[in-house]
């Protein structure tokens, strides 16, 4: 290793506005054993997964219908 680097022709990382960042979210069961499902039948992780369909639905503009239906 050397004691010391010229970094004066370095550039910024192009892909550092698509960093991802950890976070905590709670997810039920079901819900993760779906993912989890659909990871092994397309080997792409289940975390990616659920990411992927996040983004989707964000850039389409998608609302969570809010009406909750009282079981009867």
């Amino acid at each position: 290793m050397r004691k010391r680097y010229d970094f004066s022709k370095a550039r910024r990382n192009p892909f550092a506005a698509r960093l991802k960042k950890q976070i905590t979210i709670r997810l039920d069961q079901p819900t993760i054993a779906f993912f989890k499902e659909s990871a092994a039948t397309s080997g792409i992780p289940y975390q990616t997964l659920i990411n992927l369909y996040l983004r989707d639905c964000a850039q389409r503009g998608k609302r969570l219908s809010t009406e909750w239906r009282a079981s009867a």
